[in-house]
C-alpha cells in the first residue's frame, strides 16, 4: 500500500510556543490600548492637559522610532500592528506629568530602538520595552523622575507619592483608601486612577486577552508579604513588626495595578504555561515587596518585572508540561 509523500521538502520550525489562536497580534495590541483609555482619561483629568502631551509624545516617538529602525534594517514597517503604539502609551503612563517632553521622547526611543528592535523586534525582546524605557529614564534623570505634580493643581507644584511619604515616615499625611482608588494622589499619569485601570483589566479578563494567573499571584504575593513584614509606616517611620503591614495600602499605591494587569502580562516577556505564570507572578510580588520595604527606592514594580523578565526562559524550561506517555519533561 503506497503512501503519499510530501512534495515540499522545505519545512520551517518556528520557536515555541506552538499554539494557535484566532486572535491576531494586531488585535491584541489595539484591544489592550483601548482598555487603557479610561486610565489615560483619568490621568489627564487629574493632572491636566500636560499629561496628555506627555503620553502623545511617547506614542509618537515610539511609532516613528519603530518605523525608522525597521527602514534602516531593511525590514517591513509594521507600525500598524499597534505594538509600538502600546509601548509608547504604557511608557507615557509610567511617567510624571511634568517631565520634559524631550525626555519622554528619549525614553520612547530607547524603549523601541534598544529594548525591542535591538533584540530583533516584536516577539524577540527579552524585557518589557516600556518598563525598560522607564528604567533608563530613572537611572539617567532621577531628579526629573521623582518630581510629581499634585492632583488638581498647577504643574509647578510638586508633591510626594504615597510610597515616598511612607519612606519619609510622614504617615499622618497619607491619602485615604478612597483617594488612592480614585487617583487623588501624586504619581505617574496612568497609575493613579485604580478604578479606571480595573475597568480595563476586567474587560481584558472577560474577553480572555489576559489570564488571571499573573495578576492575582502578583498582587496577592505583594499584599501578603508587605502585611507580614512591614507596618503601614514601614521601617523609615519606626514601624515594622510582623503581621502589622497595610496590605490594601500597598495594593492601591504606586504602579502595582498597572504593572500586574497590563505589563507583567505582556505575551512576549512572560512565561507560557499556567504554572510558569504563577511562578512569574509570585516572583514579581516578592521582589516588589522587598524593594518597597527595605530598599531606598519607594517603588519596586518596574524593576521587579524586568528582573523576572530575565528569568522567563528558565521558568519556561522547568514548567513545560510533560509529553503524554513520557515520565520526564519534554525536551
Amino acid at each position: 500500500m503506497s503512501q503519499t509523500q510530501p512534495t515540499d521538502k522545505n519545512f520551517v520550525l518556528s520557536p515555541s510556543p506552538h499554539i494557535h489562536s484566532g486572535i491576531s497580534v494586531k488585535k491584541i495590541m489595539w484591544v489592550v490600548s483601548v482598555a487603557l483609555i479610561p486610565s489615560g482619561i483619568a490621568g489627564v483629568v487629574i493632572f491636566g492637559i500636560r499629561a496628555l502631551y506627555v503620553v502623545l509624545t511617547c506614542i509618537l516617538s515610539a511609532v516613528l522610532t519603530e518605523a525608522l529602525v525597521q527602514k534602516l534594517r531593511g525590514k517591513e514597517i509594521t507600525i500598524s500592528d499597534g505594538s509600538a503604539f502600546l509601548t509608547g502609551l504604557l511608557l507615557g503612563y509610567n511617567l510624571p506629568a511634568n517631565i520634559p517632553l524631550w525626555m519622554a521622547a528619549l525614553g520612547s526611543t530607547f524603549a523601541i530602538a534598544v529594548a525591542k528592535q535591538a533584540f530583533g523586534g516584536l516577539g524577540h525582546n527579552i524585557f518589557n520595552p516600556a518598563l525598560a524605557g522607564r528604567a533608563f529614564l530613572q537611572i539617567a534623570y532621577p531628579s526629573f523622575m521623582a518630581s510629581w505634580p499634585k492632583p488638581f493643581n498647577v504643574d509647578a507644584v510638586t508633591g510626594a507619592t504615597p510610597l515616598e511619604i511612607v519612606k519619609r515616615g510622614l504617615t499622618d499625611k497619607l491619602p485615604t483608601y478612597l483617594d488612592l482608588f480614585l487617583g487623588n494622589r501624586g504619581g505617574c499619569i496612568g497609575e493613579v486612577a485604580v478604578f479606571a485601570l480595573l475597568l480595563g483589566a476586567l474587560y481584558l479578563l472577560i474577553k480572555g486577552y489576559i489570564k488571571w494567573h499573573i495578576p492575582v499571584s502578583y498582587i496577592a504575593t505583594a499584599a501578603v508579604f508587605t502585611w507580614i513584614f512591614s507596618a503601614r509606616g514601614g521601617p523609615a517611620s519606626g514601624g515594622g513588626g510582623f503581621f502589622t503591614g497595610d496590605a490594601l495600602f500597598n495594593i492601591l499605591s504606586g504602579g502595582l495595578i498597572l504593572g500586574a494587569f497590563f505589563m507583567a502580562t505582556d505575551y512576549v516577556t512572560c512565561p507560557v504555561s499556567r504554572k510558569g505564570k504563577l511562578v512569574f507572578g509570585i516572583g514579581c510580588g516578592l521582589l516588589t515587596a522587598v524593594i518597597r520595604i527595605w530598599s531606598g527606592y519607594p517603588e519596586g514594580v518596574c524593576y521587579s518585572i524586568l528582573m523576572m523578565n530575565a528569568v522567563v526562559p528558565f521558568i519556561d524550561r522547568f514548567t513545560i508540561p510533560r509529553v503524554l506517555g513520557k515520565k520526564g519533561r519534554a525536551g
